[in-house]
């Protein structure tokens, strides 16, 4: 019987790993990797069988209860199994059903945490989720179901918010925030595939995104985490020429 650990491979670049995950990556038998995992990471387990049990919304994706049961299965006939997941497994990552499959099982099981999207996009944008007499609460949230009233006034309550899996609902949220009090000039800073090669980003308003201007400048193909509060006030975004041009269209 082996070891399952959950590991967070983090946002997005192969060296923003912890050095007890790549330790483990090294000496992985078997890695079950999320979807969003850059190659470079995977390259990070060469003697490893690499299966890939990806979940993406609005896309083809491994059933969760199939990837519990491969878990399961790849444990009892292997030492050590790695499920790799973007970000921080513990957060929007159905680790606690992993979890609770390989325990009823009789399987030991570890996680190793990681850094999720939101500190890995702030860093990016050189704005600190938190500021002394501006931002002392954060919420991360994501929408990729319509959230109920009261949710929508839990979330609008904190000062800084992020929202993953955002994109297609971020027109919805930003309406929905304004409703319920924030002000439409409230800043919004919009990351893209955070710490990878392909990163960008662009600053906006609460209500431009009500208003549409966000849009166009979204790319389908890549994760992008919403970050909306003054602490996020002037930004250090990689699009300000493109943001020009989005405004300028509306």
């Amino acid at each position: 019987m082996g070891k399952v650990y959950l590991i967070g491979a983090g946002p997005g670049a192969a060296d923003l790993i912890t050095v007890r995950g790549a330790r483990l990556l090294a000496m992985a038998d078997v890695v079950l990797h999320d979807a969003l995992v850059e190659p470079e990471m995977l390259a990070l387990a060469p003697q490893a069988r690499l299966v890939p049990a990806g979940k993406r919304c609005g896309r083809h994706s491994s059933a969760q209860h199939f990837i519990n049961k491969r878990l399961v299965d790849y444990a009892r006939t292997h030492g050590v199994v790695v499920r790799l997941k973007g970000g921080d497994p513990m957060l929007f990552g159905r680790a606690d059903e992993e979890l609770r499959a390989c325990e009823a099982a009789g399987i030991e099981v570890e996680v190793v945490p990681g850094i999720t999207a939101a500190l890995a996009s702030a860093a990016s944008l050189k704005r600190s989720l938190t500021l002394r007499g501006v931002a002392r609460s954060v919420a991360f949230a994501t929408q990729s179901r319509a959230a109920d009233s009261a949710e929508i006034t839990a979330q609008a309550s904190a000062d800084s918010l992020v929202y993953y899996m955002g994109r297609d609902a971020a027109q919805r949220i930003a309406s929905e925030l304004i409703a319920h009090g924030r002000a439409a000039a409230t800043p919004v800073a919009i990351v893209e595939a955070a710490t990878t090669p392909r990163e960008r980003s662009v600053q906006l308003t609460l209500g431009d995104v009500r208003d549409g201007r966000a849009a166009e400048w979204f790319d389908a193909a890549q994760p992008s985490v919403l970050l909306i509060g003054e602490a996020f006030a002037n930004a250090q975004v990689s699009t300000p020429a493109l943001l020009a041009q989005v405004l300028a269209a509306a």
